[in-house]
């Protein structure tokens, strides 16, 4: 213990550590305070759109003369809410869309769309505590640890030092002390946002877990550089060097190869081949439309006929069966996304910051595997709803605006 005080008391003297250790701590308190603002505009924002959406369908109903109207002109929100720990890894939250306004018209032309993103997240990705973890803490401990040996070489104290001051086992307690402090320095803001958040325990802890797992990683590889005895800036430059190539370089390298490896389809093929099936329908007999639509609702087939130009119950097939023309393509987006997202887990392993960020994204439920999971709760509210209107838009029921309060309310669960 004495030796840990004494190194504690001679780095407290050293302005160079507090410094970094100072940007460390400052980086973390900035990345939480912004995740919690994100997170905090998120929750208003899908409260504020609860509420013009309970307004909206009450001024709309006024107007609704059948079930066609009624489908055709109410807006249904689903939405993705956060978890109490999504500031800390915002994720896929800043890539994919978490909220939906969905009508009964087919599902894949409004599954895809997305706020537009502000290009320079896009490029970078938003600076929050996964970020400043994952990718930055690392570059702080190599300032805090890469002339531990070299500079008391260069000043010709490293054999006295070593001599008395219980060998070589100096150099491991300093190294351990800073990479503690720096972990310290990250995770005492991550514990004020969790509390702050509601956060639960374990999560805290897990997560703390994650970051310390990734300092003494890149301890260790610091370690085995500083004895190599070369120069403190051959050091610092072959330990950046180190960290281009597994948080630069080796996260390129792997998006780039699994890319390759598993082609998936473009949202906006997917868009398109739907929209081009609802469009052609306009110009091909309706039979043409029903055939397909009853294979999926036998129960229907009974009244899939019309001797009308138009009802819209022939409108809301077509619809339908639009998105089972491009049903193959986003199965295969879907099952590539997986897929990639499984191989890209498995690779991480190459790359300690991909690795942090994705354990940490998985804390915060906001990795691929949550995103896709609210793509899900969508298709199976839509589902709901097209379950709801056809047996009243097939088999002519009387409209009764009362009725309309006892339409599926969509769920987070």
């Amino acid at each position: 213990m004495s030796t840990v005080y004494r190194e504690f008391r001679f780095l407290m003297r050293e302005r160079s550590a507090l410094l970094w250790l100072g940007l460390a701590f400052m980086s973390a308190t900035i990345a939480v305070v912004l995740g919690l603002k994100e997170v905090s505009e998120q929750r208003t924002t899908i409260a504020d759109l609860i509420t013009a959406d309970q307004v909206e369908r009450e001024v709309v109903k006024k107007d609704l003369a059948d079930w066609g109207s009624a489908a055709y002109y109410s807006f249904h929100l689903t939405y993705d809410e956060p978890s109490d720990f999504a500031f800390a890894a915002l994720g896929q939250r800043d890539l994919s869309p978490w909220k939906h306004r969905i009508r009964m018209l087919a599902l894949e032309g409004q599954i895809y769309e997305s706020d537009t993103t502000n290009p320079d997240f896009a490029l970078i990705g938003r600076i929050d505590f996964a970020f400043v973890a994952s990718l930055l803490s690392p570059l702080f401990l190599i300032l805090l640890l890469h002339d531990l040996r070299s500079r008391e070489r260069a000043a010709g104290r490293l054999d006295f030092i070593e001599a008395t001051a219980s060998g070589k086992m100096i150099w491991r307690t300093r190294g351990l002390l800073r990479t503690t402090l720096l972990w310290l320095c990250l995770v005492l803001p991550l514990w004020v946002g969790g509390i702050i958040a509601g956060a639960s325990l374990m999560v805290l802890l897990i997560a703390s877990a994650v970051v310390l797992t990734h300092l003494l990683i890149w301890w260790l590889i610091a370690s085995w550089v500083a004895n190599k005895d070369y120069t403190s800036a051959v050091n610092l430059v072959s330990l950046i060097g180190v960290w281009v190539v597994l948080a630069v370089i080796t996260p390129a390298a792997i998006k780039a190869g699994v890319n390759v490896a598993v082609p998936i389809p473009d949202g906006g093929e997917i868009l398109l081949t739907q929209r081009e099936a609802v469009n052609d329908a306009w110009d091909l007999p309706k039979q043409a439309t029903f055939e397909p639509f009853v294979k999926r609702h036998p129960e229907l087939a009974d009244y899939a006929k019309i001797d009308t130009p138009f009802e819209w119950k022939w409108y809301y097939a077509f619809q339908q069966v639009g998105d089972q023309n491009a049903e193959s393509l986003s199965h295969a987006y879907l099952d590539g996304r997986i897929k990639r997202d499984v191989i890209t887990s498995s690779l991480a392993l190459l790359s300690p910051p991909v690795l942090t960020e994705r354990l940490l994204q998985k804390q915060a439920q906001t990795d691929v595997a949550a995103s896709i999971a609210y793509e899900e709760r969508v298709r199976a509210y839509h589902a709901d709803l097209r379950s709801w209107y056809y047996p009243k838009l097939f088999k002519d029921v009387e409209f009764e605006t009362e009725l309309l309060s006892l339409r599926p309310q969509y769920s987070t669960d």
